[in-house]
């Protein structure tokens, strides 16, 4: 089975751009896919673009053009909820659930701590804290296989200039590569969830998110903070950086599972 994430950017806009219908309809043909910052609400979706996805959710945020995720499945789940407990971000269409046969699928859109770091605080005390009791939650009834925007970088082999961007005494960091969203997934894998992509590639170097500023993509000066991260229980055969395919300041990223 083929899971692939990808934080859009605004749906109507990425789906107009050359290639990235057919990424997902004839060059990958997932068998589940997974959108964030999707930026519209259900209307403004046309779900007819993916003929072989019958199965289609959405959980747009109540303020228009914002945030907002999606999930295509070419299989009917058992169930499909949406949001999680406790969440500090109610309104923003952050996180869908669907249950399938043998786990449960959660896409996530995370929120970043703004340029400001305004929403360090919330992200890492609350939003981090909540999530991870959530997946904590559906474990206990089956693995758990989470993927989407994450909105930072782990490590410094994460991203391309560590130094620059990390906390010091002296500053707090780039959102993004604070020491507190930094720890925020460090505890993801303390609790038991893999990274997939650094648990098959360990030490190699890809990004998923470029800056528009400064031609960051076309030199390669990226962040990693789109993940999959799995219960240790889901079987995988390979993980999948797509960092060729445009259409977003984002790339997709897959897993393969057996």
């Amino acid at each position: 089975m083929k899971i692939i994430s990808w934080n859009v950017n605004g749906f109507r806009a990425w789906s107009k751009k050359e290639g990235t219908l057919d990424f997902i309809n004839r060059d990958e043909q997932p068998d589940i896919f997974c959108l964030q910052e999707t930026k519209a609400q259900p209307e403004q979706i046309d779900g007819s673009l993916f003929n072989d996805y019958p199965f289609q959710y959405f959980h747009s945020a109540e303020k228009k053009g914002y945030s907002s995720t999606a999930v295509f499945s070419k299989k009917e789940p058992l169930k499909v909820w949406y949001g999680m407990d406790n969440s500090p971000i109610e309104n923003e269409g952050r996180i869908i659930n669907a249950e399938f046969d043998n786990f449960i699928l959660i896409t996530v859109y995370t929120p970043n701590a703004k340029p400001d770091l305004a929403r360090l605080e919330l992200r890492h005390k609350e939003w981090d804290v909540a999530f991870l009791k959530h997946m904590k939650k559906y474990e206990k009834k089956k693995p758990v296989i989470v993927c989407g925007d994450l909105n930072a970088a782990h490590t410094p082999i994460d991203i391309a200039r560590p130094d620059a961007n990390k906390t010091t005494d002296t500053k707090p960091g780039s959102p993004g590569f604070t020491d507190q969203e930094r720890e925020g997934i460090t505890n993801f894998l303390n609790a038991g969830f893999v990274d997939t992509y650094r648990n098959i590639y360990p030490e190699k170097i890809q990004y998923t998110w470029w800056s528009y500023r400064a031609g960051a993509r076309a030199r390669n000066v990226g962040w990693r903070i789109d993940y999959f991260l799995s219960s240790p229980k889901i079987k995988l055969k390979d993980a999948i950086i797509y960092d060729q395919a445009l259409g977003s300041d984002h790339c997709p990223v897959g897993i393969i599972i057996t």
